[in-house]
This record gives structure tokens, C-alpha cells and sequence, in this order.
């Protein structure tokens, strides 16, 4: 098991990648994966910020075993559905 924190980002909008900038300054923590309603948004996304894993919907990020935590950034109205998808897969929001 890993030392450092390894956060998955639900939507790779515009508050995403200033999330993403942040955890690039802290060296317990990683981003590890991000989830979009599209691959290619994913990959976008993930290149920009050299992201190993890329998935195509909010319920694959949430059932990846290799993110600890998650965090929420898709537009407000989105949050508690998207928030219950992710303490159901037994992640940290």
C-alpha cells in the first residue's frame, strides 16, 4: 500500500484542474484517476495533468481500486447524487 493518497476527480471541468494544480503541490498525495461522461474528456483531461487513469463514466472512477478518495467536481445540482454514487462504492468524498 502506498504512503501517498491517491485521489480520483469526478468531472474534468474548470474547478477540476485547479484542484489538480493544488495536489501537484503536496507529496503525501497523487492524483491517480479521473472520470468523465465521455472518454475522450477523460483523456483530455488526464494528459494535461498526467493522469495514469482515465474512465469513461462516474461509476467506473467510483469502482476503481486504485483511488482512495474522490473528489466532486461536477456542477453543484450533480453533487449529492454524484456523492452517494461514490460513499456507495466505499469511497472517501
Amino acid at each position: 500500500m502506498s504512503d501517498r493518497i491517491r485521489w480520483g476527480i469526478l468531472g474534468p471541468g474548470n474547478i477540476a484542474r485547479k484542484f489538480a494544480q493544488g495536489i501537484e503541490a503536496l507529496p503525501d498525495a497523487e492524483v491517480t484517476a479521473v472520470g468523465s461522461r465521455s472518454l475522450e474528456n477523460a483523456v483530455r483531461f488526464a494528459d494535461e495533468y498526467n493522469v495514469p487513469r482515465r474512465h469513461a463514466s462516474y461509476e467506473s472512477l467510483a469502482e476503481d481500486p486504485e483511488v482512495d478518495v474522490i473528489y466532486v467536481a461536477t456542477p453543484h445540482p450533480m453533487h449529492k447524487d454524484n456523492t452517494i454514487l461514490c460513499l456507495r462504492a466505499g469511497k472517501a468524498v
